[in-house]
């Protein structure tokens, strides 16, 4: 948990919206707002333990409601920029006729990711963190309760662009999958492990870019293997939907598992 930022404090903001139901870009919806002033740095240990443990309990609650209704959970995370949205409306197009998804957004502002994945007909909730950087089992529970998911049995967690936070807030989960494209450096695991050690999954995306970086695969490899030698790794663009399909498989096995 970030001391300088404060996220995952209580009193974070966060306002859930429906983009079917809201128009433009400001958000409107539930409203979560306390104020607290900072611990010292005395208490603050103790008050990071207590919002992690309560975190916890909460996304046990979820992983048992969403295993009571029969979906799959990913939990999709990254630095901004990997290319996650871009990477959700190629998959949503490839899983419709098999795999009805859907989709809670992770953004401190704007509703312009939910209003892309609402263009590919899958349902969507937009969650704004304000100046939260991550969301939590209480924000994507509270999204679940604005319905529009009675259908669906894979469910994607768009998180916040962020490689700190987001890996020490379990959600309820099946899978965690951490996107770095190849513009960012194949030292990005040794840089953020504690992101990738949390992951099952980790996507190199952008491959369309290798010829124009400074990017070696195999170095990249080697450094997720160091971190986390569990890891099951896919290497995509979305400009070249041949590339899409090991992944899009490994999605499909959902439905016998």
């Amino acid at each position: 948990m970030c001391e300088t930022c404060g996220c995952g404090l209580p009193g974070e903001e966060a306002t859930i919206s429906r983009p079917d139901v809201d128009s433009g870009h400001h958000e409107h919806g539930e409203t979560a707002a306390h104020h607290h002033e900072r611990p010292h740095k005395s208490g603050l240990l103790q008050l990071e333990q207590d919002v992690l443990r309560k975190n916890s309990l909460l996304a046990e609650r979820n992983r048992g409601y969403f295993e009571a209704l029969g979906i799959k959970v990913i939990n999709l995370m990254s630095a901004p920029g990997s290319g996650k949205t871009s990477l959700l409306e190629k998959t949503l197009a490839a899983l419709k006729d098999e795999l009805p998804a859907g989709v809670i957004e992770g953004d401190q502002q704007t509703l312009l990711d939910a209003e892309r994945i609402m263009a590919t007909g899958v349902p969507v909730i937009q969650v704004n963190t304000g100046n939260g950087c991550h969301l939590d089992a209480a924000m994507v529970a509270k999204a679940m309760k604005e319905g529009a998911f009675e259908s669906v049995k894979l469910m994607f967690i768009e998180n916040v662009g962020n490689l700190v936070c987001p890996s020490l807030f379990d959600l309820g989960e099946d899978h965690r999958v951490v996107l770095f494209s190849v513009t960012e450096g194949d030292d990005k695991p040794l840089k953020y492990p504690t992101m990738f050690m949390s992951a099952d999954v980790c996507i190199i995306s952008k491959t369309d870019l290798l010829p124009y970086v400074d990017f070696d695969i195999e170095v990249a490899r080697t450094n997720l293997m160091q971190v986390n030698h569990h890891l099951k790794v896919f290497e995509l663009s979305v400009k070249q939907e041949e590339s899409l399909m090991p992944w899009i498989g490994w999605l499909k096995g959902m439905k016998s598992s």
